[in-house]
């Protein structure tokens, strides 16, 4: 799910995104890498390096009237993202359209900071790089925007971060830094193994960049922890000192590392972009700053989920009401008798319902399950069906067994071994006679009655295994539930000439238990109308 509705407020893509075709007719270096989609939308494949560098590009030509080039084998800044780091900086240091001054740690070829800085708010700038390719592009990029004046591009030896960035400059004091530090400790790391949760889906966007730009000793969590020690130095000569982060899980060990250094301002925020998040982490030294809040812990509310619901048409509701009218005599009317056919299929499943008030011409039951009956139910019948075949011809229950003993009294050629064998060999052949006609796949018993009518009969109900069920099988009462599947909200209602069946989420373990019993509560009914 896109994040572009979490964006910063005042980032100019939250609530107008980039319009692909609109920017591939005015820029013919975009269009070659925008393509139609199946439903007709254009698209921009985000793993090909070239059509990144390219959108990249034609968004700050055209929002920020910005030319600059990068190479393919340094890091492509998205735009949207970096917006979000400048904006917070912005709340940061009061700092909208205002003159500030800023250090861009490892300012890459794109220079993009500094860039949007200076081009937004006219911010200046002190942007440091170690690679030189980078610093070559930067300087570059920096030039032909005109903006040498506000932006000084310096070179650093490897491993420089703000202290000797800082030794020629002694009686400057800072705004504020920004750093997006490389995220990665090895090539493992960078490419995902052992980093990435093996549930979260692959990036939809390529990796690109430099060693120094995406790879550092430690990774993101040594190398801000280096700058937290710089700070503890240089302390006032920055106002505010910010990094971005990777990963959430550097944000706790630095803010640790930061109470245990006794800096007293902290705070940290959350970048959103497309399906991409980062965080950011911001302290002072300085008694006069304001922190802005982080972002709040409230439980994300959730959305209205629409209820599962099937509808049974006004041409099959007769049918259902006849054979309601068998079961109960109270049913007047298509909702009534729906309500009816339900509740005894419930009844059936042992799943828990009571009746609950309702709005008016609606039925309404409170379901609470707590077994899963409604799956597998043609293997579970044949499989009783096999276990009564193979039982001995033993009575199944009391009545049976005395009109057995009754039979052999009055019938003694029953106590001949040669007419019990008999016996037994037309038992056999009477069962295989029934099991063939039967169907080794059948899951329901049809009968037929004098008038043609099929009715469905289940196997559990021709024999007494029902009376004698366990009490642990037996339905229990609603107040004595402890443990369940889950629990939704059941009504029946009318709709023009139509009855709608809805089922509302309460609690539970699966929702997915509940889409089958929506499923089998449908097929049941609409069989039943089928069978008429």
């Amino acid at each position: 799910m896109a994040l572009n509705k979490s964006m910063h407020p005042r980032n100019r893509y939250k609530d107008k995104p980039p319009d692909f075709a609109h920017l591939a007719a005015k820029y013919p270096d975009f269009q070659q890498h925008v393509h139609t989609s199946l439903t007709g939308r254009p698209v921009v494949n985000f793993k090909e390096p070239e059509a990144v560098r390219a959108l990249t590009c034609t968004l700050l030509k055209e929002d920020f009237g910005l030319t600059i080039e990068i190479p393919l084998e340094r890091l492509i800044p998205t735009v949207p993202l970096r917006l979000n780091y400048i904006h917070w900086v912005e709340d940061l240091i009061d700092g909208q359209k205002q003159p500030r001054r800023g250090i861009d740690i490892g300012t890459g070829a794109s220079c993009i900071y500094p860039l949007l800085g200076a081009t937004m708010n006219g911010w200046y700038f002190l942007a440091t790089e170690v690679d030189d390719i980078c610093f070559d592009y930067a300087t570059k990029n920096v030039e032909q925007n005109n903006l040498s004046d506000l932006i000084k591009v310096v070179k650093v030896p490897q491993k420089t971060l703000l202290m000797d960035a800082l030794k020629e400059e002694t009686e400057i004091v800072y705004d504020f830094c920004m750093c997006n530090p490389p995220f990665f400790a090895n090539q493992l790391e960078a490419k995902g193994v052992n980093s990435r949760n093996s549930r979260r889906p692959p990036p939809s966007s390529v990796n690109t960049g430099g060693v120094t730009e995406i790879m550092a000793e430690g990774g993101e969590l040594e190398f801000v922890k280096r700058i937290i020690h710089d700070s503890l130095q240089l302390k006032k000569r920055l106002r505010w000192y910010s990094c971005m982060l990777g990963k959430k899980c550097s944000l706790t060990p630095l803010k640790e590392e930061l109470r245990k250094q006794g800096v007293p301002k902290v705070t940290h925020t959350e970048f959103y972009q497309g399906r991409t998040m980062r965080w950011a982490l911001a302290w002072s030294f300085c008694d006069d700053v304001i922190v802005p809040s982080p972002p709040s812990k409230k439980r994300k509310l959730e959305k209205a989920r629409k209820p599962l619901s099937f509808t049974l048409p006004h041409a099959g509701l007769k049918e259902l009401q006849t054979k309601a009218s068998a079961i109960s005599s109270s049913t007047q009317n298509p909702v009534d008798s729906i309500a009816a056919l339900l509740e005894k299929t419930l009844t059936d499943l042992r799943v828990l319902h009571k009746r609950v008030p309702g709005r008016k011409q609606e039925q309404s039951l409170f379901l609470t399950a707590v077994e899963n009956t409604w799956i597998h139910g043609r293997q579970k019948r044949r499989e009783q069906k096999r276990q009564l075949r193979e039982l001995p011809r033993a009575p199944h229950c009391a009545a049976t067994s005395s009109q057995t003993t009754a039979a052999k009294a009055a019938n003694p050629t029953s106590q001949n071994p040669l007419s019990s064998t008999q016996n037994t060999l037309d038992e056999n052949s009477e069962d295989k006679t029934a099991e063939e006609s039967n169907g080794a796949s059948s899951s329901v018993e049809v009968t037929h009655n004098t008038s043609g009518e099929q009715k469905e009969e289940d196997v559990e109900s021709s024999t007494c295994t029902e009376a004698s069920e366990p009490p642990s099988k037996r339905p229990l009462s609603p107040s004595a539930v402890e443990h369940f599947l889950f629990k939704c909200l059941l009504n029946v209602m009318l709709e023009e000439s139509d009855v709608v069946v809805e089922m509302h989420w309460v609690e539970g373990q699966n929702k997915d238990l509940m889409n089958q019993l929506c499923t089998y509560l449908k097929n049941t009914l609409l069989k039943s109308v089928a069978k008429s």
